[in-house]
């Protein structure tokens, strides 16, 4: 559904309304590239019988500054995430003990929250490939989903490990993207 903003039109958030994407908990996050092409290697067989990607250059800047988050954001801990050949699946955890504000999810300017370091993320990947003349470029937005129970957690725990996998059986089923 579209908004008016400044009597324009905006496409509605798709966070959720009344929650504080600052605050303590487990996110779990989907970012594509642009137009879903392969930019960040293929999906191959391992000889132990597992999948797993076989990163291109730039698969291989988005996998180090994903690991790099938390030199950025302090108050980000990296749990569970796989790089596939167009998109990220990946949960993480915002811990900040001293945190004892809320702050509703609202339009416009972003820090020390989810959308901040998913920003600052997804600049650094740009960013490499801008500098070094790589052709790549992300979709707009991401999802997120907040996790609130352990059942959650683990199954999407075992959606992570098992995308490689699924991928090689089904190719890239773009609606088998994991949402809840």
């Amino acid at each position: 559904m579209n908004d008016l903003y400044k009597n324009k039109f905006r496409v509605t958030s798709a966070r959720l309304p009344c929650w504080d994407y600052g605050s303590n908990g487990l996110y779990y996050v989907t970012i594509c590239t642009k137009d879903r092409m392969h930019y960040w290697g293929d999906i191959v067989a391992e000889p132990d019988g597992l999948a797993s990607l076989n990163r291109s250059a730039i698969g291989e800047i988005a996998h180090n500054n994903w690991l790099d988050i938390p030199n950025h954001f302090s108050f980000i801990e990296l749990d569970d995430f796989v790089i596939m050949p167009n998109h990220i699946h990946g949960i993480l955890y915002i811990n900040k003990p001293d945190k004892i504000s809320w702050e509703f999810n609202k339009f416009g300017k972003q820090s020390q929250n989810l959308a901040s370091d998913i920003r600052g993320f997804k600049a650094s990947v740009k960013t490499y490939a801008t500098t070094n003349g790589v052709e790549f470029d992300w979709q707009p937005r991401y999802h997120d989903h907040v996790i609130r129970t352990e059942k959650e957690y683990l199954n999407i725990c075992r959606y992570i490990a098992n995308n490689p996998g699924e991928w090689l059986l089904n190719g890239d089923n773009v609606d088998n993207l994991y949402k809840t």
